[in-house]
């Protein structure tokens, strides 16, 4: 895994084997960035990235100079590699959070610029994340939300929908406010 652009550009992260996490692949990764790049400055923007396993998608907002990062996730294990790479790479503008997702999302009063949300593949409800972030209109106006997820989800039918991009087994689809 590696951060491919800003201050920490080409930098190598290796996340420890025992961490039960998916990661975002680095050309998937690579292509959402370029999407972004076309539409959003990064220095302006206030990121919350759900599910966030090794923090890959974290790391390469905060290298690109967003305002704040926030990296949540259950797992105390990747919660403490997440607090790690922080300190190792210098991080100000980088938090990590132990919560549930869904959890942290319900008792959210902040609006962000962009939020990611990369659940396991298999985790029923999903739909649940979408449903909160537009509810409790946790996105800034023209914010977006973006869930990674597996083929055979559809998403078109939910408000905000914009579009769907597949990178082999990895899909994203995008919401706009």
């Amino acid at each position: 895994m590696r951060i491919i652009r800003g201050t920490h550009r080409g930098r190598k992260i290796t996340p420890p084997s025992n961490l039960p996490v998916r990661p975002t692949t680095d050309l998937a990764k690579e292509s959402l960035f370029n999407i972004l790049d076309n539409h959003l400055y990064f220095e302006d923007l206030r990121v919350l990235d759900l599910y966030a396993g090794t923090g890959s998608i974290s790391y390469e907002f905060a290298s690109r100079g967003s305002q704040l990062v926030i990296a949540v996730d259950i797992h105390p294990k990747c919660i403490s590699f997440i607090n790690d790479t922080i300190t190792r790479l210098g991080f100000d503008n980088m938090k990590a959070v132990r919560s549930s997702s869904l959890g942290f999302l319900g008792h959210l009063k902040d609006k962000f610029d962009l939020i990611f949300a990369d659940p396991p593949y298999d985790l029923e409800g999903v739909e649940e994340v979408i449903d909160l972030v537009f509810k409790r209109e946790l996105l800034k106006e023209g914010g977006w939300l973006i869930i990674e997820h597996a083929q055979g989800k559809d998403f078109t039918a939910f408000p905000g929908f914009s579009q769907h991009r597949n990178y082999g087994k990895v899909n994203f689809s995008f919401f706009r406010k």
